[in-house]
């Protein structure tokens, strides 16, 4: 597994996204390709504002984007997290 964080205004390794060990990520200046062929694209993230751990410790159960910290070994629980409102970026 693999999770995508970000630091933002507030909060320090923001986890934004999971992915399957499978899923290629192409991590550009400018934005993220998800996927070969590509499935997506994350146009606010780039290599130089995201951090991609791999090889992550299973995900909280409750995992949903920015409701999770990761800071490359555990899980914390964000304190700004409130279902529906989007972080401060």
């Amino acid at each position: 597994m693999k999770t995508l964080v970000k630091n933002v205004r507030t909060v320090n390794n923001l986890s934004l996204y999971l992915f399957g060990d499978d899923v290629d990520l192409d991590i550009q200046s400018d934005k993220i390709i998800v996927g070969d062929p590509p499935q997506f694209i994350i146009a606010d993230c780039n290599s130089t504002n995201t951090v991609l751990h791999t090889n992550v410790a299973t995900p909280p159960g409750d995992w949903t984007g920015t409701k999770y910290t990761y800071n490359g070994t555990a899980w914390a629980a964000n304190s700004d997290y409130s279902e529906g409102k989007p972080p401060s970026t």
